[in-house]
């Protein structure tokens, strides 16, 4: 019995690798994103999401993209294919991206973002996005942020702030027995709000998250941000009556951008 159940589970993770084939990656220069949108998704792996913490919000991202026809990319770095885990194997494109950087050289205005380690890779991708903004016309511009589909280790959460001992609790339960190094220590950006759950604190804690926009974009764009239905908070105002927006929009999951969709309708 024992080795018949061991020949099942080897057979299911067999047919679990095989689910996508191996990637055709797109050489940079012949990506086109047509559209006013594109999500893209970060190293959705559980060579650093261990725990799988991101799979749902993740397959409901690509959905809702997919069902606007928005484009999708993905960025692949050097993890093994049978490591990625998304259940849609059929992207717009698939991108080599070692770090998490944007090879291409165009972006629509406005960019969801799913997968990513929020500290490292996904940080590297928003920086870029920014970057290729700031080469273009201007424009109001927008970063969706889809909560329950980003992973982070909470290495920006600090000692002083008043989360901080729930923070390293919570980590301690989802890691409990878990091997040591990087690889399990990930909550969703959405559970570290449920850490923190203040909303004056989480959008204190957004705030600091942001990539450094300062560093390339024009100063004349003014900055804010929200989460969910919040108000919007201005976090660089800007002088002129109309001056070009950069939104960052943190919104739970790409189920509530179904349901606010409708709303709007």
């Amino acid at each position: 019995m024992k080795v018949f159940a061991v020949l099942f589970l080897a057979l299911l993770s067999g047919l679990a690798a095989a689910a996508c084939p191996k990637p055709e990656l797109t050489d940079p220069a012949r990506v086109r994103l047509m559209g006013d949108s594109v999500l893209i998704v970060t190293h959705a792996t559980s060579a650093h999401d261990a725990r799988l913490a991101t799979k749902r919000g993740l397959d409901e991202a690509i959905h809702f993209a997919k069902g606007r026809r928005i484009p999708v990319v993905y960025l692949k770095d050097d993890s093994g294919d049978e490591y990625y885990f998304m259940d849609d194997c059929r992207p717009d494109y698939w991108v080599l991206s070692a770090a998490g950087e944007i090879p291409f050289d165009s972006l629509p205005s406005h960019v969801y973002v799913a997968g990513g380690h929020l500290e490292f890779c996904l940080s590297a991708t928003l920086d870029d996005v920014i970057r290729i903004w700031s080469r273009q016309p201007r424009r109001n511009l927008t970063v969706t942020y889809l909560l329950d589909a980003i992973y982070s280790n909470g290495n920006s959460i600090e000692e002083t702030d008043p989360y901080y001992a729930r923070s390293r609790k919570f980590m301690g339960v989802v890691t409990y027995g878990r091997p040591g190094g990087e690889h399990w220590p990930k909550l969703t950006l959405l559970e570290t709000m449920g850490v923190i759950q203040n909303e004056d604190h989480q959008l204190q804690y957004l705030t600091k998250i942001l990539p450094h926009y300062a560093r390339v974009l024009p100063s004349d764009y003014r900055v804010d941000l929200r989460l969910n239905r919040s108000v919007v908070k201005v976090v660089r105002p800007a002088g002129g009556w109309n001056p070009p927006i950069l939104r960052f929009n943190f919104v739970d999951s790409a189920i509530n951008l179904h349901e606010f969709a409708e709303s709007s309708d």
